[in-house]
């Protein structure tokens, strides 16, 4: 008799258990209507629906319910095929807030789910050390650009050692680094007539990769009346972890974020990366049952405002140059689903002297980027970015504008794999040119 009843647990469907649990009232506003459908890139590839939002959401609820275990493995290829790009969110009639119930059972998946040895080793590693301490990030773009500016890259490709070690497409994915990395606290931009002040969230990637388009940004609001600063102490936003199950890593820079901002001083948050922006503007739900934390992260969160955002709430100051190109416009999925911020980017290109933007098919269907998706499931990312980049090329447009840097990596790959000689640039980078770039810099005090 023992026996049979120690089967029967061993039998017994594993629940939701523990911290973060996906809450059951969001779960069951979900009619499963089936207007998600259309949007899921993964239900437009695969046509099964498990692959849907609505399947994966039936999933979440079986396992509630204790239909399903936690641990099946159908049940955690489905949570993590997702790329959390939050389309069905913005279709939804019934309001289903997605994003939050595929984090908590990703947590659930982290907190119960045993894993390889080597995939803690890899997952820890690639985690940990870049996004947890910044300055190791901005210091290994340093030799990265160094890299890239000796030709190492080149030879490398020459001989096939990047493709021996399987690291063609991620050398491939990193654009030319123009610039130093940002540190807060030195870089600062106050305009001739100051009409308020702003604080710039300087992120990972982009103070490292991309600290061009960082500095572009506090140009392009300084000549809009915006006093630009960098506060001390911010760090990595927390999507990465949140994205991937690790929600008290996301919560602890959560923390530090809004320490910074707050001792930073009044003032909108200006965010210009898309993902960074959804995760900084949801960490009243992240930080939700904190006591200590919990009324600041929803005041900090209301801070929080995306650069095309702010700077489409009144008419542009007028821009000084003559920027004659063809352009065509991808919207990062953080940007136009989880931020519903659509209108604005095309507002501001139209207010350019010169530009001609020219729509492209699809153009918020996710390319496949989706935090660290194309680096831990290539496959469905290549499918969907080479579905972007032959929508990109069908526009004849010669610049894809984005505001994201996982989107700018992914189009980059993307369209050099198909043949494309496209550029991609950040939306901000073509508004600076539209005000004299570096050149018209006159008010700006830099430190580095």
């Amino acid at each position: 008799m023992a026996t049979v009843n120690l089967i029967d647990e061993l039998q017994r469907p594993v629940p939701f258990s523990g911290q973060d649990v996906p809450d059951d009232d969001l779960l069951r506003a979900c009619v499963h209507c089936g207007m998600c459908l259309p949007t899921c890139p993964t239900y437009r590839e695969t046509g099964d629906e498990a692959s849907s939002p609505r399947g994966r959401l039936w999933l979440m609820g079986a396992v509630a319910e204790g239909r399903l275990s936690l641990l099946d493995e159908d049940f955690g290829e489905q949570m993590y095929q997702c790329l959390n790009c939050r389309a069905c969110e913005a279709v939804c009639p019934s309001g289903v807030q997605y994003g939050p119930l595929v984090e908590a059972s990703r947590a659930q998946l982290e907190q119960h789910r045993s894993r390889p040895w080597w995939q803690n080793v890899l997952r820890s590693s690639v985690m940990s050390w870049p996004f947890n301490n910044v300055r190791l990030m901005r210091g290994g773009a340093v030799g990265l650009r160094l890299y890239q500016q000796i030709g190492l890259g080149s030879f490398l490709r020459k001989t096939g050692i990047l493709r021996l070690l399987r690291l063609e497409n991620l050398e491939r994915m990193v654009p030319p680094i123009a610039e130093s990395p940002i540190s807060p606290g030195h870089d600062t931009w106050t305009p001739d007539h100051r009409l308020a002040d702003a604080h710039l969230f300087n992120g990972c990637v982009m103070s490292s990769v991309f600290p061009d388009v960082n500095r572009a940004t506090g140009r392009v609001l300084a000549h809009n009346g915006y006093a630009t600063d960098v506060p001390i102490g911010q760090g990595c936003c927390g999507a990465i972890y949140s994205h991937t199950g690790m929600l008290d890593d996301a919560r602890r820079l959560a923390r530090a974020n809004i320490d910074a901002f707050e001792h930073a001083g009044s003032g909108p948050v200006v965010c210009n990366a898309a993902g960074c922006g959804s995760a900084l503007k949801e960490y009243g739900h992240l930080l939700k049952d904190d006591p200590i934390y919990a009324d600041r992260a929803r005041t900090f969160a209301e801070r929080v405002v995306d650069v095309n955002e702010l700077l489409d709430q009144q008419p542009l100051v007028p821009p000084t140059k003559t920027v004659d190109l063809t352009v065509t416009l991808q919207e990062p999925c953080h940007l136009a689903h989880a931020q519903r911020i659509s209108a604005q980017p095309r507002s501001l290109l139209r207010q350019i002297p010169g530009l001609n933007l020219v729509e492209m098919h699809e153009s918020s269907l996710c390319c496949g980027s989706a935090g660290i998706y194309n680096i831990t499931r290539p496959q469905m990312a290549d499918v969907l970015g080479d579905r972007k980049a032959r929508n990109a090329m069908a526009t004849g447009a010669g610049t894809v504008i984005t505001s994201n840097p996982g989107c700018h990596m992914q189009l980059r790959t993307s369209l050099l794999r198909n043949g494309s000689e496209q550029e991609v640039e950040h939306i901000v980078t073509i508004l600076d040119e539209a005000y004299g770039g570096k050149k018209a810099e006159r008010w700006a005090i830099d430190a580095r």
